[in-house]
């Protein structure tokens, strides 16, 4: 947790004792900060509300005689003050005066008071409403699967059926493309679905990640069982932890026996979505699982032998992950037994029209239309389009013109959402390079080329908006390289 804060000198008496009351009331996060003999120094009214109790009943007292479950070992707040090391994201249940279970994520850190003794400040954040969604999507799960036992459903022939019976929509039919490198991709994993060894599936956002896995799954011998997806992005470490790998009751404050997700997966497969997102230390964890297959509930001496078969994707390059430690490399060799790599829609322009059509059928259908569909002149401005959302991004616009569309019978370019409309022109309005050539006189060559260069840059940067990254992979370039180049051009 980051403790820095940073203050001109000489303002700092602008901030009375009445002005840091007021910012710590603003606060939607819980502040407690405590002495070495455990009294409580500070307590701000997102604390009190979270605890159900006054800030006059806690100020000024020792938290083991407001707080009596609380001992030396399960006080975040005291075990910091003891050892003088920080504790990030510790997951906390508790009963408040209330009678109301609440579920908090807390960050503790050291502090020195002012007459140079140890303290320590805690900061909560609820997370209640996120561990109920949690809790009730695992117990949605656990009884699908209960129910397929008990009742022996097997899928029928229809192919829709299939997909609701094992939590999956998508198949390989449903991978529309005729560009050989997608294609290629494509053979690579249905070749790969009928053994049960890891898949690492990486591409940018909207290439269709997910809808691989999910056909994998449903070409395997898998099939006939779940297929569960986690986006390992979407929750703090604690949480996740518990929701992959399950808990028993007393392996943390408030914690209930549930299974993980690993469990709830048996004998079927597994999708760990953004697994770069995933909490570095965790992974060491999942590392042994995906080694062992086996997982132990946190809070259990005990391990269970698992059956379930692991994919997991990835938006960024490995290197790029190792570098910056969002990845282990062990654990991605691990996961990448088969490595498949998505190209993006600007890499596979000549399947934009057919995209454009199937989409067209689909909508034609969702919403009971029948439009002619874009016509051949907009399919090709369409197609040079660069679909920085790719795939999702393209079924996305086509939706868009649907709903723009009222009473025409085909997509014009003014049934074109605003924005769309715009970037094409901005598009189609960028010089040929053949025209910064002086006919009479050729220019040196490397200042032509860093001419180019510093054009396609500027350009990169404006269409993802400033976002460094999201240039880096339009160029197909490091971030770091990109970095340079910014920084050589004067383009920051």
């Amino acid at each position: 947790m980051q403790t820095d804060v940073t203050m001109a000198e000489d303002c700092s008496h602008l901030l009375d004792e009445a002005a840091w009351n007021q910012v710590l009331s603003s606060l939607d996060e819980g502040v407690h900060v405590v002495d070495e003999h455990g009294r409580t120094l500070l307590y701000n009214d997102t604390a009190s509300s979270l605890d159900g109790l006054e800030p006059e009943e806690v100020v000024g007292r020792n938290i083991f005689t407001v707080f009596p479950s609380l001992t030396l070992e399960n006080s975040t707040l005291m075990r910091t003050v003891q050892s003088g090391e920080p504790l990030e994201n510790v997951l906390q249940s508790f009963i408040n005066r209330r009678g109301e279970e609440i579920t908090t994520v807390n960050s503790t850190v050291p502090l020195e008071l002012s007459d140079g003794s140890r303290g320590a400040l805690e900061i909560s954040r609820d997370i209640t409403l996120l561990q109920e969604l949690v809790d009730d999507v695992s117990n949605l799960r656990r009884c699908l699967g209960e129910h397929r036992v008990r009742s022996g459903a097997m899928p029928g022939s229809d192919q829709a059926e299939e997909c609701v019976e094992n939590n999956t929509s998508y198949t390989f039919s449903d991978l529309k493309g005729r560009d050989e490198k997608f294609r290629a991709v494509i053979e690579e994993a249905i070749r790969a679905a009928s053994s049960d060894s890891t898949v690492m599936i990486r591409g940018e956002t909207g290439t269709g990640k997910e809808l691989v896995a999910q056909g994998i799954h449903n070409a395997s011998p898998r099939s006939d069982s779940p297929f569960i997806a986690q986006n390992c992005a979407a929750l703090p470490r604690d949480l996740l932890e518990g929701l992959l790998f399950g808990t028993e009751k007393g392996g943390f404050t408030g914690a209930r026996s549930r299974p993980g997700l690993f469990e709830q997966a048996c004998g079927g497969t597994i999708l760990l979505d953004e697994i770069d997102a995933l909490d570095y230390d965790l992974q060491a964890k999942l590392l042994r699982v995906v080694q062992e297959s086996r997982v132990r509930r946190i809070g259990s001496q005990e391990e269970k032998k698992i059956d379930v078969r692991i994919l997991a994707t990835m938006n960024s390059e490995p290197e790029q992950a190792f570098a910056e430690e969002r990845l282990r490399e062990d654990l991605y060799y691990r996961l990448a037994v088969v490595s498949l790599k998505l190209p993006p829609l600007r890499r596979r322009r000549d399947d934009i029209p057919l995209l454009i059509d199937h989409f067209v059928n689909t909508f034609n259908a969702e919403f009971d239309r029948r439009l002619a569909g874009f016509s051949p002149g907009l399919r090709e401005r369409l197609k040079n389009h660069h679909w920085p959302g790719n795939v999702r991004e393209l079924k996305h616009f086509v939706e868009a013109c649907f709903n723009l569309c009222r009473g025409e019978k085909g997509i014009t370019w003014h049934n074109l959402p605003h924005q769309l409309r715009e970037k094409l022109e901005q598009q189609e309005k960028m010089p040929d390079w053949r025209e910064k050539i002086d006919r009479d006189e050729l220019p040196p060559l490397q200042d032509f080329l860093a001419g180019i260069e510093r054009d396609l840059i500027a350009e990169a940067l404006s269409r993802a908006e400033g976002n460094i990254s999201a240039a880096a992979r339009e160029l197909e370039i490091s971030r770091q390289s990109l970095q340079y180049k910014l920084d050589k051009y004067d383009l920051r």
